[in-house]
């Protein structure tokens, strides 16, 4: 939904690969809840290269999204973003689990025949990062942690295969390292596998704080006065129907961590 009179700017959330635009759905809504407009298509990540996936994106975002922009990224989405660096002038964007740095799932299954068919060009270009532009905005990466979940079949691969260190932090699909940018405005981690990250209550409210500010800061107090006044904000437990379809994950009740961090008037600087 975008307004041209809203005094925010339009968010445009990307969603990453193999996945649709109702995997960010919960996030969208959520997002529209705090006053943002937001933009969020389906995209063909299976089927073109990285540089035909990003044009595509800019010339429907240039057209449709009036006025400024940042943007909400899942994985691939982080990536197509980097891309359109010299097309559209995102202000700030939050990436969640992006791989930033390539891939190693990606290096490991390169050559196997249903992994290309599956994940088609995009797929082999996850491998390496070389020659990959750098984002020309404000970044915020929000990693996860939770190395292996039922609801993250990629994880079950990484782990029984050894694809993936067991001592090094990941989200079952992509290391926390992987994720990082040298020249990265804020980075902060959440106990989250790599497929619902954009569902994690924390995440939600640190993507919301540096939309705002520029900071995961305001989020992060949020959550230190919550626990202080007993309110906590439980992780959405997906079931195995999710598995299959994304759009099974229910709603998160929240605490409502940006009303009480103004009711108490601690004010991001």
């Amino acid at each position: 939904m975008i307004s041209d009179d809203s005094p925010l700017p339009t968010v445009v959330l990307l969603h990453g690969l193999a996945r649709t635009h109702r995997s960010v759905d919960l996030l969208r809504k959520f997002l529209e809840k705090q006053g943002f407009p937001t933009w969020s298509q389906t995209y063909p990540s299976r089927s073109l290269p990285l540089d035909d996936l990003a044009g595509q994106l800019a010339v429907a975002i240039a057209a449709e999204v009036p006025g400024k922009v940042v943007a909400v990224t899942h994985s691939l989405g982080g990536i197509l973003v980097r891309h359109m660096a010299d097309k559209i002038a995102f202000s700030r964007v939050v990436m969640l689990a992006p791989p930033n740095n390539g891939s190693r799932v990606a290096q490991a299954f390169a050559g196997h025949p249903l992994f290309r068919w599956f994940y088609g060009p995009v797929g082999q270009q996850m491998a390496t990062s070389e020659n990959w532009p750098l984002p020309q905005s404000q970044v915020g990466v929000i990693a996860g942690t939770n190395a292996l979940t039922l609801t993250n079949p990629t994880s079950w691969v990484t782990r029984s295969l050894g694809i993936l260190p067991r001592d090094e932090p990941s989200d079952g699909t992509i290391t926390v390292a992987e994720t990082r940018l040298a020249q990265l405005t804020d980075f902060a981690t959440v106990d989250a596998s790599h497929t619902w990250i954009m569902n994690h209550p924390k995440a939600r409210d640190m993507t919301v704080s540096f939309l705002r500010t520029g900071h995961f800061l305001a989020a992060l107090l949020c959550g230190a006065l919550l626990a202080s006044v007993g309110c906590s904000q439980p992780t959405p437990k997906p079931t195995l129907t999710d598995v299959v379809t994304e759009d099974a994950v229910p709603a998160t009740p929240g605490c409502g961590a940006e009303s009480r961090l103004k009711s108490a008037n601690l004010r991001p600087s």
